[in-house]
């Protein structure tokens, strides 16, 4: 893979570079682990909204149940408890 500079100030240089020497890492491997993380965060906002449209759809949760009896977790009694 072929080396490539990119330009920033110099304030964020050097936070970049704090940031990496507190980890114990060089600023590439840094930067390097923080595209993926990124990546993964930009994935899993994505999933988390698909899967809160899915679960709002009306039925679901009695519909899950209905096709997996034994799966389902026991129920608690929260009668008399505070939400």
């Amino acid at each position: 893979m072929a080396d490539t500079t990119v330009k920033v100030d110099s304030e964020t240089r050097d936070r970049f570079a704090a940031v990496a020497a507190a980890r114990g890492q060089s600023v590439r491997a840094y930067l390097a682990e923080l595209a993926i993380v990124e990546e993964n965060q930009i994935k899993l906002s994505k999933a988390t909204a698909v899967f809160r449209e899915i679960i709002a759809r009306p039925g679901l949760a009695e519909a899950f149940d209905e096709a997996f009896p034994d799966d389902a977790p026991a129920r608690r009694n929260t009668a008399g408890r505070a939400a």
